[in-house]
């Protein structure tokens, strides 16, 4: 067969299979796709600018309004300052106040009348913080934990993309008004999540009351009061909530109203951030988001959702070249599913798990539609776990079909390319060879011929 002919053969042959695994890829991500026209429940209308409402548990973002938006965030930010504060000291220790710090709070901002030198428990501080939103607290706090304002706030900053923050910049601990200090409501959502599944700022966020006892300044007792309204009726009862367990107010005039709400009802905790509002905006956008919240989804076991012992196939040999056998998925978590949602339109996905804990070798991710609404640990068994590919797997941004499903798709196609380069090389040295090969010939036979000639012409001439 000429050699042009086969080689298109085998170019044709390629394209149609890359053709058809390419409409097989096609195929598996509509299907991975599809459940992005399930409807997800429709959110109040709210004035604040900026809202986001989140399952504390799951990180599952239930309401966004302009949640990547930036704004400044006043005084919400002491929430990221008690959590570095808490990560990196005792409530035991005792905290001095300096002259810095006490500078803090002239002007008639958010104050508890901090003297310089006077020294309170960590515990104590941050009472007053998150409280009374004392701005000196935030800055002894900041002085104390990190040795220097500004490293206190690198601090902030490193904790913030930890945590997943994309538009966020820190510049003080306290929120007073700063051009290069801003936040968004999904960003404040994330650390706020955070903060909150640490059990100590869970319980001082939500502390109506509190006393500090005599100090080394002052001799009477410190009594501190909640300034959040829908948990404490400091200011007002009009805006109280019975769900309400937490939270922290923010206000400057750059910043208009900036909130943070904590509210728990039948197991489910939610977290709501309202920012740049009019008062009472704050409050009620609050309360219609968390009462929406509560009345449209719920939580729902991931063994009551999915067929575990079937949906770890996922990593089995085809895909894996791993035991499932040897992977226990948490079969306790659960993900926030709306109330009127079909289970079977929620997809796994797997994703590398960020836990330092070597015996968590991944995650199943669950999505609905176009939100991840939830995810399980998968527990090794043995402690071999170098078995297992996913610490090798790059995190997943979104919802999707499997990596390595598409890493064997494209492992076929690249075979069936070389394969088809490798018959293309083979043919083309043969026909070099074969090309070498007649010119040697042609060149001995012209040889031959001349001195055959010469003979005959020899003879001729005698």
């Amino acid at each position: 067969m000429n050699i042009k002919k086969i080689i298109g053969i085998l170019c044709l042959a390629s394209s149609v299979i890359i053709s058809t695994a390419s409409s097989m890829t096609t195929v598996r991500a509509s299907d991975t796709s599809s459940s992005s026209q399930v409807k997800w429940p429709d959110g109040p209308k709210v004035g604040s600018k900026s809202a986001v409402l989140m399952d504390v548990d799951s990180g599952t973002i239930l309401y966004d309004k302009k949640g990547n938006t930036k704004h400044y965030p006043a005084s919400i930010t002491k929430i990221m300052t008690a959590l570095v504060a808490l990560e990196h000291s005792d409530l035991s220790e005792t905290v001095t106040f300096s002259q810095k710090a006490v500078a803090e709070s002239y002007g008639g901002t958010s104050s508890i009348s901090r003297d310089v030198g006077e020294k309170m428990t960590m515990e104590e501080t941050l009472y007053g913080m998150m409280l009374e939103s004392a701005n000196e607290c935030a800055w002894a706090i900041a002085e104390h934990v990190g040795g220097t304002e500004e490293n206190f706030i690198k601090m902030m900053n490193d904790k913030a993309r930890e945590l997943g923050c994309t538009h966020t910049h820190f510049h003080n601990p306290n929120g007073l008004p700063d051009d290069e200090h801003w936040t968004t409501a999904l960003d404040m959502a994330r650390i706020s999540r955070a903060a909150y599944q640490n059990p100590t700022f869970a319980r001082i966020c939500g502390t109506k009351h509190y006393i500090i006892p005599p100090t080394n300044k002052h001799k009477d007792k410190t009594y501190l009061n909640n300034h959040h309204c829908m948990l404490n009726f400091y200011h007002t009862s009009r805006y109280l909530y019975d769900y309400c367990v937490g939270g922290k107010t923010g206000y400057t005039t750059k910043a208009h109203s900036t909130l943070v709400t904590y509210g728990k009802k039948n197991g489910m905790t939610l977290v709501c951030v309202v920012m740049c509002a009019k008062n009472p905006d704050h409050w009620n956008d609050t309360r219609k988001l968390l009462d929406w919240g509560f009345k449209n989804f719920k939580y729902v076991k991931i063994s009551e959702l999915k067929d575990l012992s079937q949906s770890t196939d996922l990593l089995g040999n085809t895909l894996y070249g791993a035991d499932s056998t040897l992977i226990a998925p948490d079969q306790d978590a659960s993900v926030m599913l709306p109330k009127k949602a079909d289970p079977s339109d929620v997809k796994l996905t797997v994703e590398k798990s960020a836990s330092s804990d070597k015996s968590i070798v991944g995650l199943l991710v669950f999505t609905y539609g176009n939100k991840r609404i939830g995810s399980c640990r998968l527990n090794s068994t043995e402690s071999r776990n170098s078995l297992y590919p996913f610490h090798n797997l790059s995190a997943s941004k979104g919802a999707g079909s499997p990596v390595l499903q598409l890493n064997v798709l494209l492992i076929i196609i690249a075979a069936l390319v070389a394969l088809a380069i490798a018959i293309g090389i083979f043919f083309l040295f043969r026909n070099i060879i074969w090309a070498v090969n007649k010119k040697r010939r042609d060149s001995y036979s012209e040889k031959k011929g001349r001195i055959k000639y010469k003979k005959i012409r020899n003879n001729q001439r005698k």
